[in-house]
């Protein structure tokens, strides 16, 4: 399979004193669908932003389909050949629907990065309606995005990233702040995705999708270093290592593909209940 990201031995340090990655050394290829775990604050959003050249690394190398990815080689990925192939590959989706979102309407939203692909008009308006149609959100195409809710705000995000149809999409904490309902649409789309042959990376510590959504689960820790490595069914469980990266309560346990809390209750007897 085709390698589309290599980091060898990537550190990031933001303002030259907060520790966001630590010695990173990761390869990913067409059509993974991964699922990038840790607690808050343990890097896997820094991640998404190298792996999207947001960032760049403090030290180590970052190679995209074959290619240094570098501040100083690319100034601004925008202005070069490699920049705009790297933007039509990659798409990413932020935790936060308010920060990429900024249109007068959803329908010019979801038009804004076909019309930066230089596309024709006409081609334009075409992946515009298809994806509009696809999400079923032609509701909302002449709404302001900022009156939307959560969920909507959500639908539109990922519509305009789609409307680019990126070979690669990263997408940070997707479920945050959506409703049951919601949270089964996006896996379900997800799982189409991944059918279509995308690479879907997903960066979450919401352990009930990890395994609809991902074959394969990367886990740091709170140290900013790659803990695990391995297929979700095996990072899933282990129990220990779930625990030692504070992904999980020490009274919390597996069953089937569910993540249950006990409360404990401890007598003199070291007996328990639950």
């Amino acid at each position: 399979m085709e390698t589309i990201f290599d980091l060898q031995d990537v550190s990031y340090t933001y303002l030259e004193k907060f520790e966001a990655l630590n010695s990173v050394n990761l390869t990913m290829t067409a059509g993974e669908q991964i699922s990038i775990m840790g607690a808050n604050g343990s890097g896997k959003s820094t991640l998404l932003s190298i792996l999207n050249a947001l960032v760049y690394p403090t030290s180590g190398e970052f190679y995209a389909f074959g290619k240094p990815v570098t501040e100083e080689a690319f100034n601004s990925l925008e202005d070069n050949e490699f920049g705009r192939y790297f933007r039509k590959k990659v798409g990413i989706v932020f935790q936060n629907p308010d920060i990429q979102l900024f249109s007068s309407t959803v329908f010019d939203e979801i038009a804004f990065g076909p019309l930066q692909l230089g596309l024709p008009k006409d081609e334009v308006k075409k992946r515009t309606e298809e994806v509009i149609s696809m999400m079923e959100i032609s509701n909302l195409r002449d709404r302001a995005p900022h009156t939307l809710s959560g969920g909507e705000k959500k639908k539109v995000c990922i519509a305009s990233i789609l409307s680019i149809n990126p070979d690669v999409l990263l997408l940070d904490e997707p479920t945050g702040g959506l409703d049951p309902r919601s949270q089964l649409w996006l896996i379900e789309l997800l799982q189409d995705l991944a059918k279509a042959g995308k690479t879907i990376i997903t960066a979450t510590h919401d352990l009930d999708i990890v395994e609809q959504i991902s074959t394969r689960a990367i886990v740091f820790g709170e140290d900013h270093t790659i803990k695990a490595d391995s297929t979700c069914d095996m990072v899933m469980n282990n129990l220990e290592l779930l625990t030692s990266t504070n992904l999980i309560h020490k009274h919390m346990h597996r069953h089937g593909k569910l993540m249950h809390e006990h409360l404990h209750s401890h007598d003199a007897e070291n007996h328990h209940e639950h």
